[in-house]
């Protein structure tokens, strides 16, 4: 046998985290200690930074339906209507787009690619400028549309009187998504979060000053404006310490782009923004039905509940997934293969004990979480109920979200949309409905037809994890983050060209 197959038989397969002869033998706790443990502390550097960024955003979120309620129940109704139609329409899609960015930029740092990450963040800004135009004309016929299926007209027009004020956080948004992809793909999560707080705290007098000022269109207004600060901020830090490593300053490639990189950049954010939209329209989707059953009003009112205690813990897995993806984009772009496949089991590992402390917690809450929405016995009865199976649901849902950034930072965002396509919508939703409209469960059907969905998607990511050629994905990202491009050397004191590596 040849050296070089030899060398191809040792790169065909990456042992296992634990391999079975350590088991037997007193070393492997010193082995776990300098792998997992090591890239555990790794990993809580970058997620636990995420989880407050994330819980700040719902915070503000919190503050902004405050202010609604102030005004009015007619203005509640209408600009919690308009806000949801901007998620699903707008910024579903602009952070979905954006997700492409976490692969490219993640690989390209680790490969040390400092001019690709320049460009990657100019490109993703541009694409998501162009495709504000189109949601705009979506928003600015909101009403038309939401009367059209079926919303009154009264809260039809005060959802459209949000959204034109709403407006300018498209633009803003544009820059803020990429900015925080930027950072977060060379695992800079700190900075971020204390931005997120100091913007959080301009949120509240913006929100004091112009409701009194302009009512409705005011608390639009301070949305946008408190997401401008953070835009502001972050493009500051980014500036001073980009130019304190000159180095990475220096090799430029903000207005270096070919039509190759934009076919790149496309063909991994459709795949990204489809599986980011599906599921958050399954949710939106969800709220639909249970809006159709015979005890509406009540049944949603309990969804509404229950769904923004899953809000809370969506921000964790969200951050759990950020940093899985993270991890793994920056080992193959560092063709570390090894270790890219260490970091992604860890993170599935840390999915499912975040799931079950989230299911957990949830469970143990749902007699006090519904009382601080509504004193409703019959409401409160229900969303007992619901939280048991919701908790359920929440154990399944971690892995999936993990599982989902695995496949991302591989570069392969398409076997997530595969999942969620097949999970949620071929099997969750139908078999969701019948069970609630045909056999009569109602409300516990459609959640029984959502956990069943989940579980499906869960198994369709971990085999297609399950199937990574480590090594092959390393050899790939080194093509992505590397072809054609001049790469910095660890020490940042001279480039290479890669083509020779």
């Amino acid at each position: 046998m040849t050296t070089s197959t030899m060398e191809e038989n040792t790169r065909e397969k990456v042992p296992p985290i634990i391999p079975s002869s350590l088991l037997l033998s007193q070393k492997w706790p010193t082995y776990v200690k300098e792998t997992i443990l090591a890239e555990l502390k790794k990993q809580r550097g970058i997620s636990l930074p995420l989880m407050a960024m994330n819980l700040i955003w719902f915070t503000k979120i919190a503050i902004t339906t405050a202010f609604l309620g102030r005004l009015g129940e007619l203005q509640l109704a209408g600009g919690t209507l308009g806000f949801t139609f901007a998620n699903v329409t707008g910024f579903a899609v602009l952070n979905g787009l954006c997700g492409a960015m976490e692969p490219i930029c993640g690989q390209a740092y680790g490969a040390k690619n400092y001019r690709l990450l320049h460009k990657t963040l100019f490109m993703a800004t541009l694409l998501l400028l162009v495709t504000t135009v189109p949601i705009s004309l979506l928003w600015l016929n909101v009403d038309k549309i939401l009367i059209h299926f079926g919303q009154q007209r009264d809260i039809s027009i005060v959802a459209k009187q949000y959204l034109m004020y709403l407006l300018p956080d498209l633009l803003v948004t544009s820059f803020l998504c990429p900015l925080k992809a930027y950072l977060s793909s060379q695992s800079i999560t700190l900075p971020t979060m204390f931005c997120s707080a100091i913007a959080l705290a301009f949120h509240l007098p913006f929100n004091s000053v112009l409701s009194k000022v302009k009512g409705l269109q005011g608390v639009s207004m301070a949305i946008w404006l408190t997401d401008f600060v953070l835009v502001i901020l972050l493009v500051a830090y980014m500036l001073v310490t980009e130019r304190k490593k000159a180095e990475r300053w220096k090799v430029g490639g903000w207005w270096d782009k070919k039509l190759s990189d934009w076919i790149r950049l496309v063909r991994l954010s459709g795949p990204c923004c489809l599986t980011t939209c599906l599921e958050w329209w399954c949710y939106e989707i969800l709220v639909l039905l249970t809006g159709r059953l015979p005890n509406a009003q009540q049944a949603v009112s309990v969804l509404a509940v229950v769904l923004n205690f899953d809000y809370l813990l969506y921000s964790i897995m969200l951050s759990l997934a950020t940093c899985a993806s993270t991890r793994v984009s920056n080992e193959l772009g560092s063709n570390h293969a090894e270790q890219a496949y260490k970091s992604a089991y860890v993170s599935l590992g840390v999915s499912v004990i975040f799931g079950c402390i989230g299911g957990s917690l949830m469970v143990s809450v749902r007699g006090v979480w519904g009382s601080l929405f509504s004193h409703n016995e019959e409401i409160l009865n229900g969303v007992k109920k619901m939280m048991l199976l919701m908790a359920i649901i929440e154990v399944v849902n971690f892995p999936v979200v993990v599982s989902g950034g695995i496949v991302r930072g591989t570069a392969s965002p398409w076997l997530a949309m595969y999942a969620n396509l097949s999970g949620f919508y071929f099997l969750a939703l139908p078999l969701g409905v019948i069970l609630a409209f045909k056999v009569g469960f109602k409300l516990s059907g459609l959640l029984l037809g959502f956990l069943v969905g989940v579980i499906a998607c869960l198994i369709l990511l971990l085999v297609f994890v399950m199937r990574i050629n480590w090594v092959d994905e390393a050899d790939k990202a080194q093509q992505l983050a590397c072809a054609g491009e001049e790469v910095t050397d660890t020490s940042g004191f001279e480039t290479v060209d890669e083509n020779k590596v």
